[in-house]
């Protein structure tokens, strides 16, 4: 989850190292470091905070030098610190490494090093691998690296500066994503290529098991079992205003407001509409396949998992297909029965989720049909599955996810049509919920519309310790995101429920200081939902509901009400979700918390 940049040119490699760590903030924030090579000698400075304490600190007081590595950090070893913070330097002053991911074994390791003569100054499991490099160095760094590597378990991202040889630097994976940037006369790495667009869009994927020699002229790939390695250039797909606020406050607010063209950019080339279809280049070979199988899973994290239980409905009722939804975190550790007859649908923004990536390699390894649904070209998922999906959103920043998430709906939409069309679904059907599905980015600009209501209702909510989110149906995981959307940016305590089942315990919690946001749209189960307003009412709750417009009924029951236009049942998540980031978003504000950057969470979990 770590951000990891490194460089070696031309250029002055401090400013470029701070800039490209600034890309990838969102991947971690609670300390940073920078070391290089001058005249031999490291240079290294860390800080406890974000990239502009680090920043400050340094404020062009460093030695000129064109290579060097530098690190954000979010912490799985030890508080955040300076002397957690990363590069780790070995004993000696002539190794320093960034590392991404965990060491499993490091307190076996660590004993080990100690019983050598090591000692250690920080927390980290990092530690241990940049002493252990140290130990096994006997004038050939790829060899020491490889050597260690070997010793290690867990998974790693790294990259290491030695004064050995202070032209090169060292990089390895191991379940942990780094790509390489090939640019004219200079090199760079780093964990997300937002590091890197800046400076190239030519970039080589590092796979699993692998490391890279890299010099300005380029890398040289070979496996940790020493085997040479041709990988190919390929180009990112993204361009440097994509990762830039372009004047919202924050990158929060910008995907949210992007959301009417990222939903086009998903569906663009895939939604059939005067034939009711969808066709999806990437599951083209394999959508017969997906209808016969004994089993449809689809597995997935947090944001992606709320996602993954409106795509059970979607597929259910439009295909006809029964489907399980699986936390990612929990399928591999619970020995899954799958077989060649299961389909596997792994669904993540980044594609290097871990606890999704071991979803899919089990899926694989026993022989089921592993598809990945995610947003990165290029990411691990993307190229393990065996087959699947792109969203096209674009890249998301902002850690709390928005239009990842109704993209990711969008294309699960889209399948479950495919499916539909194959199936139980007629021509006629196929082609009415085409044209709504068309129909849906002007529906969501008009929800954009009323920002300042939404604001208005956040001020009144940034006042309040918890929040309760019903929602039944189709919009039941909506109630679960928006309860997640609110924990995540505002600190606020928010959970998420199916309406019927909050007299089951959680109405014992409602008085008139608890706000409670419902999802009553006009659906099959509206009236039921009604219902559970009253029951609200009755005991004197605050009441937000989510409504489509002139519902009087609605407007006679509740405190406050959003409106949303009218939809199809089975599309109505897609606006209904809406109202729910912004009423989040501005809360998060009014409370003056880093929308962007909540505490404790970073955009890719890439550790288990």
């Amino acid at each position: 989850m770590c951000g990891i940049v490194g460089y070696v040119g031309e250029k002055n490699a401090v400013p470029l190292l701070l800039n490209g760590l600034k890309r990838l903030e969102y991947r971690g924030y609670d300390s940073a470091g920078v070391a290089i090579l001058n005249e031999g000698n490291l240079w290294v400075e860390k800080r406890k905070g974000k990239i502009r304490d680090l920043e400050c600190e340094i404020n062009g007081l460093h030695p000129e030098s064109t290579i060097g590595i530098s690190h954000t950090r979010w912490a799985t070893h030890g508080v955040p610190s300076e002397v957690n913070a990363h590069p780790h330097v070995s004993m000696e002053g002539n190794l320093a490494l960034v590392h991404n991911g965990i060491i499993e074994n490091h307190a076996s390791l660590k004993s080990e090093l100690i019983a050598n003569g090591f000692s250690f100054v920080s927390q980290t499991d990092t530690e241990v691998l940049v002493h252990l490099i140290a130990m096994l160095y006997a004038g050939d760094m790829v060899k020491a690296i490889r050597e260690s590597l070997r010793l290690v378990e867990g998974t790693l991202g790294i990259a290491v500066l030695s004064a050995h040889e202070p032209d090169r630097l060292f990089v390895a994976r191991r379940g942990s994503p780094l790509v390489i940037g090939v640019g004219d006369g200079e090199t760079l790495i780093g964990s997300d290529g937002a590091a890197l667009v800046e400076h190239t869009r030519r970039v080589i994927y590092l796979e699993d098991d692998e490391m890279a020699v890299v010099d300005r002229g380029g890398a040289r790939v070979r496996t940790l079992q020493d085997k040479t390695v041709n990988r190919k250039i390929e180009k990112i797909e993204f361009d440097l205003g994509q990762i830039q606020k372009g004047g919202y406050a924050h990158f929060m607010l910008k995907e949210i407001f992007e959301q009417p063209q990222t939903i086009v950019d998903s569906m663009r080339g895939r939604l059939l509409v005067e034939e009711g279809n969808a066709k999806l280049g990437g599951l083209e070979n394999c959508l017969d396949r997906i209808r016969n199988s004994y089993r449809l899973i689809l597995t997935a994290c947090g944001t992606s998992w709320h996602a993954g239980l409106i795509g059970e409905y979607l597929i259910e009722k439009l295909a006809g297909i029964p489907v399980e939804v699986e936390y990612a975190s929990e399928f591999r550790y619970r020995d899954p029965i799958l077989s060649r007859v299961d389909t596997v649908l792994a669904i993540t923004q980044s594609g290097e989720t871990a606890d999704t990536l071991a979803a899919l390699r089990e899926a694989r390894q026993k022989g089921a049909l592993a598809l990945g649904l995610c947003n990165v070209v290029g990411s691990t998922i993307a190229r393990e599955s065996d087959a699947g999906v792109y969203l096209h959103a674009g890249p998301e920043i902002g850690v709390a996810s928005t239009k990842a998430f109704t993209s990711q709906v969008t294309v699960l939409t889209l399948i479950a049509l495919a499916l539909g069309r194959k199936g139980i679904l007629s021509s006629e059907d196929g082609k009415h919920i085409a044209q709504e599905i068309l129909k849906l980015p002007d529906k969501i600009k008009q929800i954009l519309e009323l920002e300042e209501t939404i604001r208005r209702i956040a001020e009144h909510m940034a006042g309040q310790k918890n929040v309760l989110y019903l929602g039944r149906g189709f919009n039941y995981p909506v109630a679960l995101e928006g309860a997640l959307k609110m924990k995540e940016i505002s600190y606020i305590h928010a959970e998420g429920y199916p309406a019927a089942e909050m007299k089951h315990g959680p109405i014992a919690l409602i008085d008139d200081n608890m706000p409670v946001v419902v999802i009553a749209v006009k659906d099959p189960v509206y009236e039921k939902v009604i219902s559970n307003i009253e029951e609200v009412k009755a005991r004197g709750g605050y009441i937000i509901a989510v409504a489509n417009p002139d519902d009087r009924t609605i407007r006679s029951l509740c405190d406050e009400v959003i409106e949303v236009p009218e939809t199809r049942q089975c599309l109505s998540p897609i606006l209904t979700v809406i109202p729910l980031q912004l009423l989040a978003y501005h809360t998060a504000v009014f409370k003056g918390c880093d929308v962007d950057q909540p505490r404790n969470l970073a955009k890719s979990v890439t550790v288990e």
